[in-house]
């Protein structure tokens, strides 16, 4: 290193090489400042100025800078362009390096690295969704998938396959995915598919027997088995999080919940491009407007909205669960007066999870514990209000929200009403809480009032009513009489009370020791303040985390009561129904709608058709019909309906009875993969294999125009094979929506498959959608027709009618070529303009109206004239 580095530099080159991989945020007083190719990266990221700051080594050195006071925007920002932060912050005061030597550097450290998945403030959050940070293991050909919402505590781990992982990843949408060298070579694709960020660390933090050791010492356990029986893989997955954590946070762990394990059993599986296809969190635009969430979310709470997206994502296979979620559901729905009293108290909850989670990092507040407090203090009302008798579910739950009155009256007794944002800015403690406080808070503020109160007694000793207590800058606060009271207060047994300090021409000025005393805590006071308040924060602090798994469990149950109560005002204000599961094959539907389409065509009042699905005895249906005649909604909404009753919601239907659905596979619509390099037929016929590869007996498949990217008849050979493997092999329930006529034959053949259709009406050469689906085949596909409703130029239609016309009548004479061949060439002539008339009588009077010249007599006369010319010209 150069010698002409300043010491400044020196520290900051320091720090910056042991974070080589992040943007160093370096605290410089009120600024966080960027220099050299940090610098230079960030200001283009953030759009800011580039500046410069002295040389290093002979070169300008590139600087940029932004204020801490608002820099977690500038985190989120530069996370999002796929950056990280490491944050260095000033570890002393430069009073306190000053004490070292006069040129002393102010100590400075990374207190933590920002990362997409280690993010805790709710100015990076969304509040309604979770963060999670995943990991994945490889231990001897057995793989393992574990994730963590470090703003929750929620943590939880999978045994899952290569092949496994990519619909794992579709369902909890991580931020951020943790990998080894071999892996990350291995599974890139699969996790830059799911759309998060890779961070490789080396095979150490995999390691499961350390990680044994290092997750019974987070849980302060001798063993996990508590917890249950994880494999090598699951630990190995499960100890890189933890590392990966203490490396971010420096050291601190967040409140980590004991670990789930969960199986993939116990969820109905949906891949990334069925959950795509089905819109369930995300609309087409990938934002939530258009999904079947935003829908349905009727939740009151940041828990219990989170809560609703991951029984979503992830449906049950247990019947018991989703009876007693339906059970629960049902009990709201039937005591609406005091599922209301429950919501208006859910209303007033914070989020209980990301303020336990932030008071365990350090990064919280005086609001984090009143966030405990109000949270704590509405658990309590809605207790209350609950009834004993309750289903399971709310049952278990209602027990979870009791036993934290002693930390409620403690909360209560010291925090105000509206306490600030940080801890540094005092006030946030109430009065009477703390004696001491109190009497530095009357000092502070009271001053001058504790001054005369002091003088008075004063006056009242001495005997001297003239007696006063000044301040100057010289002598601070001083007693001062008249020379002619000197003597006396001189003179024992005064004197030994009053120190003389000072004589002028008319006045005599002393001290006193309790006036000094009393000086030095006036002056000391607002620090004082904040010191006693800042010791109080550290101990209310501790003892709400004391109390921490309580907490985790009521915040738990609000979220279930906040879900269950939401699911009920659903099914109370879209008129569902309770559906009906079973150990079956059964899947009838009657009267369903798409809960999506319905929303979004209610405010125009036009009605949704529903339309029933009997899939028990026929287990596949083949639905033929025009395009845009609603085959895809029909698809779809029967998914969905199956997705909103495994997770134990009602649905949109009249009613239903479901056998438990195993897996749902969507391949509906039409896109390419350009990254990839697959054409829009390529795309399709790789999902189209994935779905006859791994559906199984109980699945639901919904597949729409299979074969349609490639030529006629291969479409219709590749079609007529994937309708007959799902017949025979994976022998599924399925809609299967088709516009290629001829597999209508194959209801003869195969048992299990029936016909079905959408319903349309022909009117003057229109074609009129009913969406009504019957039994049935479809004539045609009406393709012209619809083609005309686009708007396509009248030529190319009348021109599409005729080449219709030819090809049909080929295909019946069986001469096809010879037909096409004597077609005339298409003519690009425009059609004929129409040929002037002459004006009619009633147009011809019309131009010689001067309308404002009218009378209103005239302008009815005018009328009546008008009126009859008309009839005449009939």
């Amino acid at each position: 290193m150069s010698s002409n580095v300043t010491p400044m530099m020196a520290q900051y080159l320091e720090i910056k090489a042991e974070h080589p991989d992040a943007l160093l945020f370096y605290r410089m007083g009120d600024f966080y400042e960027l220099f050299f190719d940090d610098a230079i990266a960030a200001a283009e990221a953030l759009d800011i100025a580039l500046t410069k700051r002295g040389k290093h080594l002979g070169e300008d050195i590139a600087m940029c800078g932004v204020p801490h006071h608002s820099a977690e925007g500038y985190f989120l920002t530069l996370i999002r362009k796929g950056h990280r932060v490491a944050v260095c912050e000033q570890l002393e005061s430069p009073a306190e390096a000053k004490k070292r030597g006069y040129k002393a550097v102010v100590k400075r450290g990374v207190t933590r690295v920002v990362t997409p998945g280690t993010l805790t403030e709710d100015t990076l959050l969304d509040a309604r969704r979770n963060n999670f940070l995943a990991a994945y293991a490889t231990v001897r050909d057995e793989g393992a998938l574990a994730w963590v919402d470090i703003s929750t505590g929620a943590f939880s781990v999978l045994s899952c396959d290569a092949a496994g992982l990519g619909p794992e990843l579709a369902r909890l949408d991580p931020k951020e995915v943790l990998l080894t060298e071999a892996g990350e070579a291995e599974l890139r694709h699969i996790v830059e598919d799911a759309g998060a960020a890779i961070t490789v660390l080396g095979n150490a933090a995999f390691d499961s027997t350390n990680g044994e050791k290092r997750l019974s010492r987070v849980y302060s356990v001798g063993s996990l088995e508590g917890f249950g029986t994880f494999s090598r893989a699951e630990i190995a997955a499960m100890a890189a999080i933890v590392e990966y954590i203490e490396i971010t946070q420096k050291g601190k762990l967040p409140l980590l919940r004991p670990p789930m394990r969960e199986t993939r059993t116990s969820a109905m599986q949906i891949d990334a491009s069925t959950r795509r296809s089905l819109e369930l969190v995300r609309g087409v635009n990938g934002g939530r407007a258009g999904s079947l969430l935003s829908v349905i979310d009727r939740t009151l709470t940041a828990g219990g909205a989170r809560l609703l997206e991951r029984r979503l994502s992830a449906p049950s296979r247990d019947l018991d669960q989703i009876t007693a979620r339906q059970e629960a559901v049902a009990w709201s729905l039937e005591h609406g007066d005091i599922a209301a009293t429950v919501e208006d108290r859910l209303r007033e909850v914070p989020d209980l999870d990301r303020a336990l989670s932030r008071l365990s990092l350090d990064r919280g507040g005086p609001r984090d514990l009143a966030s405990v407090r109000n949270t704590l203090a509405q658990a309590e009302t809605i207790s209350e209000t609950l009834p004993d008798e309750l289903p399971h579910v709310l049952a278990e739950t209602a027990q979870d929200l009791t036993g934290q009155g002693p930390l409620l009256d403690l909360l209560d007794a010291a925090l105000v009403a509206d306490p600030p944002m940080l801890a540094r800015d005092g006030g946030f403690v109430a009065s009477g809480y703390d004696a001491e406080l109190d009497e530095f808070r009357s000092l502070r503020d009271e001053g001058r009032t504790v001054i005369a109160g002091l003088q008075s007694r004063y006056a009242e000793q001495t005997g001297i009513a003239a007696l006063k207590i000044k301040h100057n800058n010289v002598l601070g606060y001083f007693v001062e009489v008249t020379a002619t009271h000197s003597e006396k207060m001189l003179a024992a047994p005064l004197s030994e009370t009053f120190i003389h300090r000072q004589t002028t021409a008319n006045q005599v000025r002393f001290t006193t020791v309790e006036l000094s005393d009393l000086e030095t805590r006036i002056l000391n006071a607002g620090g004082r303040c904040l010191e006693i308040e800042k010791r109080l924060y550290s101990s209310l602090k501790d003892a709400i985390l004391e109390q921490a798994a309580a907490l985790f469990n009521l915040a738990r149950g609000l979220a279930e009561i906040d879900l269950t109560a939401g699911l009920a005002r659903l099914a109370r204000e879209e008129n569902w129904v309770r559906p009906k599961l079973t150990k079956g094959r059964e899947f009838v539907i009657t009267e369903g709608r798409h809960p999506v389409v319905e929303a979004a065509l209610a405010p125009s009042g036009t009605p949704f058709v529903a339309n029933d699905c009997d899939l028990s005895d026929e287990s596949i249906w083949l639905l033929t019909g025009p395009n845009m005649a609603g085959k895809s909604t029909y698809l779809r909404q029967n998914a969905l309906i199956a997705v909103l009753a495994q997770m134990g919601a009602f649905v949109p239907a009249r009613e239903a009875t479901i056998g438990i659905v195993s897996q749902i596979f969507s391949r509906v619509g039409a896109s390419d993969d350009l990254s990839k390099g697959q054409s829009t037929f390529m795309v399709e016929m790789v999902e189209t294999a994935a779905i006859l590869n791994q559906a199984d007996d109980r699945a639901l498949v919904i597949l729409d125009e299979i074969g349609r990217g490639t030529a006629t008849y291969d479409g219709l050979s590749i079609a007529w094979a994937t309708l007959e493997h799902l017949h025979e092999v994976n022998r599924c329930r399925a809609l299967f929506a088709t516009h290629y006529h001829e597999m209508t034959h194959l209801s003869d053949k195969l048992e299990a498959v029936a016909n079905a259709t959408v319903s349309v009406k022909e009117w003057d050469g229109d074609v009129i959608f009913l969406h009504e689906v019957k039994r049935g085949t479809a004539d045609r596909s009406y393709g012209v027709q619809v083609a005309r409703l686009a708007g396509l130029p009248a030529t190319v239609v009348d021109r599409a009618k005729v080449v219709l016309e030819a090809l049909e009548q080929g295909e019946r004479e069986g001469k096809q070529k010879a037909i096409i061949d004597d077609l005339p060439l298409f003519s690009a002539t425009p059609a004929p303009a129409p040929q002037k008339t002459a004006p009619s009588e009633v147009e011809a009077r019309l131009k010689e109206i001067l309308p404002d010249e009218l009378s209103p007599k005239a302008a009815l006369d005018l009328i009546y004239e008008l009126r009859g010319l008309v009839r005449t010209s009939e």
